[in-house]
């Protein structure tokens, strides 16, 4: 059978203090996600928005921190979901918001890796590493610490509660990267993160990195999420978010990761992180996020102008 895509939209924009990706779930609507996916033969049901109730802010000693009652809230409420949701006949496509996100998807799927005795792996990308810890951010923005919460970094404890199950950095590769604060360089050296940033990928080119982690995850028969930040892209082509760095990844090189990922097989889950439509310039934004979504699950970029012809 024929797995089923389900949609969820995370409208949250606690990360940053600008707002507008809340509106991030609609726009992708908007620009027909549902439909493009249902062409391509799958069937597509679409949950709607999980709903977050405000909450009290918890202080922190880094006063630049904001909104973190929100971001503990956050994780619990998608842990919830994707434990009640998430079956293995779906894959599920979370439509945010902004990355804070990810710290509550990505534990709750690494134990669902783990009780069907896979391991987690992720592909990050993005023009940021989001490895920053509560005491090292300089702007207080949380959407810069997923990747450190789901490794399960003690930065963390006394204030959310660690991952009961986390993701090995070893099973995480990152691509895109070219905004990397010194203290995050710091730890993730520290690490084993597989991460290619632009210059790699100006020498290299995106295939063969991704290619060689394609089969770390296949010979350990893992299961692969994929997160998409709007600005791993270049902003000439993806103006609609608020972290904009220079020199990202072009329209047919992105195109090209989506299109080897489907050919793996291995993907068995999607978010969409910081696209702020209100940043967007005719929603060409979220057409273009739309179309990687649509090549990741089988489109080509061919088909796509023979049929504008």
């Amino acid at each position: 059978m024929e797995k089923s895509i389900l949609l969820v939209g995370v409208p949250t924009d606690y990360g940053s203090r600008r707002s507008g990706c809340l509106m991030g779930p609609d726009a992708l609507r908007a620009a027909n996600i549902t439909t493009r996916l249902s062409r391509l033969g799958y069937e597509v049901l679409d949950t709607g928005n999980i709903s977050l109730a405000p909450t009290e802010d918890i202080l922190h000693p880094n006063p630049k921190i904001h909104h973190l009652a929100d971001y503990a809230a956050l994780i619990t409420e998608l842990d919830q979901y994707c434990q009640s949701m998430i079956k293995d006949h779906h894959i599920p496509v979370f439509m945010g918001g902004d990355h804070c996100m990810a710290a509550g998807i990505l534990p709750a799927l690494a134990r669902a890796s783990r009780k069907a005795g896979q391991e987690q792996f992720l592909l990050w990308l993005d023009a940021h590493t989001d490895f920053q810890t509560l005491e090292s951010t300089d702007t207080g923005n949380l959407h810069g610490t997923p990747v450190t919460y789901i490794i399960g970094d003690p930065s963390f404890d006394g204030v959310i509660s660690r991952p009961d199950v986390t993701i090995k950095p070893e099973n995480i590769c990152m691509m895109g990267i070219r905004s990397v604060d010194p203290a995050e360089q710091e730890r993730i050296a520290r690490t084993e993160i597989d991460v290619h940033d632009m210059r790699s990928i100006d020498e290299f080119g995106v295939a063969s990195p991704l290619r060689r982690f394609i089969d770390r995850v296949q010979k350990a028969s893992g299961r692969l999420h994929v997160s998409l930040d709007v600005d791993f892209l270049d902003p000439d082509i993806a103006p609609a978010v608020g972290t904009t760095v220079s020199g990202g990844v072009n329209y047919r090189e992105a195109h090209l990761i989506m299109e080897i990922l489907y050919d793996s097989g291995l993907v068995t889950s999607l978010d969409i992180a910081e696209l702020n439509p209100f940043l967007d310039e005719r929603g060409r934004t979220s057409k273009l996020i739309v179309d990687l979504v649509a090549s990741l699950f089988g489109q080509r970029v061919l088909d796509i102008h023979l049929k504008s012809i």
